[in-house]
C-alpha cells in the first residue's frame, strides 16, 4: 500500500511540474506581431536638407521651435510592396522598402516623429548598417551622432557604420526592384577576399571602442549615384575631436592596408620596365608586424610586410613561357608598386592628417608600456614626428601553365 502511495505522489507532483513549466513558457505573447511594425534596416544621417512636402508641413505645425540641423532617413522593409500594384500575375514591380526622412536637433525626436507619418511603429532590431554624410561628420563629432543609438536596446551593436562622400540617403536608392539597398552594402563587405579596397568592417559597438579610447580610425567610404554603389577610399576620424579629417584616395587606402596586413586578397598591378606591359601579381598571402623601438628615449617603427602570391596576368609581346629571370623581375616590379603605395599612405597619415589609424600607438603601449603613458595623450601629434621605415618582401609560389621547365 505505501509503494502505491508514493508511485501516486510522484505522479501529482510530476503533473503539477509539468502545468508549471507551461505556464512560465509565455513565448511572445506580449510583444506586437512583426506585419505590424515598419522594420528599418538602414539608417542615413545627412546634413538638414528639407523636402517641399516638409516645409508645408512646418507651416502647418502650432510648435515650431527645433533647429533644422540633421537629416535623419530611415530605410524601411515594405512588407506590402507585392500587392501595391493591384497585379495577379506575381510580378513584383514595386520596390521592396521605402525610404522616409525626418529633420530636426534631436535624434531621439526624430525617429519618435515617423510615429505622426506611418501606420505602423518603427523599430530597429534588424538594422544592417549607418552611413553617415561626410559633411554632418566635420561639424558633430561620432559622439554626438551615435549617442542615442548606443543607448537604444533595440539597436544591435554590430551594425555596420560606413561614411558617404555624397548624401548618405542616396546609398539607400537602388534602380533594382528585387534590391534592399541595406542589404547590399552588407554583401559588398563579403567581397574583402578579392580587392584591398574594402576595410575590415567597423560595427557600432567597435566605433563606441574607439571613441572611449579616443583613438583615430577609418570608416569605408561610399558614393552613390543613380541609384548605384561603390566603395571608394576611406574616411579618416581623428582621435580627440571624434571628427572626419579627411578622405583617403583608393590608392592611399591600398598602402594601408599592406602596411596593417589586414587585407584578405587583392593584386597588384605594376608594369615591365622595358616592355612597359602589364604585370598582375594577385595577393594569396599577406602579413604585416610593426616593430616598435625606443633608443635613448626616441621612438621608432619598422614594419616587416611580407606576401605570397601568384603571377596572374602578364602582357608579354610574344606568348612565350615565362623563366626564373622574368619571375624576379615581376617580382621586383611588384615590390617596386608596393613601396610607392606605402609611401604615400604614410605621407597622407603621418605628414598631413597627423592620425595614427594602423595601430602604431598600440604596438608601443604593448612593447614599451611606460614610454606610452608619456605620449599618450597627444599621441596623434607624437606619432606624426616619429620614424617609420618598413620592408617589403614578395614572392611568386604560382605562374599557371606558361612556366618555362
Amino acid at each position: 500500500m505505501m509503494k502505491i502511495h508514493s508511485n501516486s505522489r510522484g505522479r501529482f507532483l510530476l503533473a503539477c511540474l509539468c502545468t508549471l513549466t507551461l505556464l512560465v513558457q509565455t513565448g511572445c505573447w506580449s510583444k506586437d506581431e512583426i506585419e505590424d511594425l515598419g522594420l528599418y534596416v538602414g539608417i542615413a544621417l545627412d546634413v538638414a536638407s528639407k523636402t517641399e512636402i516638409e516645409k508645408k508641413m512646418d507651416k502647418l505645425s502650432t510648435s515650431n521651435r527645433k533647429k533644422d540641423l540633421i537629416t535623419y532617413t530611415l530605410q524601411i522593409i515594405d512588407k506590402q510592396s507585392e500587392g501595391k500594384d493591384g497585379e495577379s500575375s506575381g510580378v513584383v514591380t514595386a520596390k521592396p522598402y521605402i525610404n522616409v526622412s525626418e529633420t530636426g536637433d534631436s535624434l531621439f525626436e526624430m525617429v519618435r516623429g515617423f510615429s505622426a507619418r506611418m501606420e505602423r511603429p518603427v523599430i530597429g532590431h534588424h538594422l544592417k548598417v549607418i552611413v553617415i554624410n561626410e559633411m554632418l561628420s566635420r561639424k558633430y563629432s561620432m559622439n554626438n551622432l551615435l549617442s542615442f543609438m548606443l543607448r537604444d536596446n533595440n539597436i544591435r551593436p554590430n551594425s555596420l557604420i560606413v561614411m558617404s562622400s555624397g548624401m548618405a540617403r542616396d546609398v539607400f536608392e537602388s534602380k533594382g526592384t528585387n534590391i534592399i539597398p541595406s542589404f547590399r552594402v552588407i554583401e559588398m563587405i563579403g567581397n574583402r577576399y578579392r580587392t584591398l579596397k574594402i576595410i575590415p568592417p567597423m560595427s557600432l559597438i567597435a566605433v563606441e571602442g574607439k571613441m572611449h579610447a579616443k583613438s583615430s580610425y577609418l570608416l569605408q567610404n561610399i558614393v552613390a549615384a543613380e541609384g548605384e554603389i561603390e566603395f571608394s577610399g576611406a574616411a579618416v576620424i581623428k582621435g580627440k575631436t571624434q571628427k572626419f579629417k579627411g578622405l583617403l584616395s583608393e590608392e592611399e587606402l591600398l598602402g594601408i592596408m599592406w602596411l596593417t596586413g589586414e587585407g584578405k586578397g587583392g593584386l597588384v598591378k605594376s608594369y615591365d620596365p622595358e616592355t612597359k606591359q602589364v604585370i598582375a601579381y594577385e595577393i594569396k598571402t599577406l602579413k604585416s608586424k610593426i616593430i616598435s623601438q625606443v633608443k635613448n628615449g626616441k621612438i621608432s617603427f619598422h614594419v616587416n610586410i611580407e606576401s605570397d602570391g601568384r603571377l596572374i596576368e602578364e602582357w608579354l609581346i610574344d606568348n612565350v613561357p615565362l623563366d626564373h629571370k622574368f619571375v624576379t623581375k615581376a617580382v621586383h616590379s611588384s615590390e617596386k608598386e608596393v613601396s610607392r603605395l606605402v609611401n604615400r599612405a604614410l605621407h597622407k597619415i603621418q605628414k598631413e592628417y597627423m592620425t595614427d589609424v594602423m595601430g602604431f600607438g598600440t604596438k608601443l603601449s604593448i612593447s614599451h608600456p611606460k614610454v606610452w603613458q608619456k605620449v599618450k595623450e597627444d599621441w596623434d601629434e607624437e606619432f606624426s614626428r616619429i620614424p617609420i621605415t618598413y620592408s617589403i618582401k614578395l614572392a611568386i609560389t604560382d605562374t599557371g601553365a606558361k612556366r618555362k621547365h
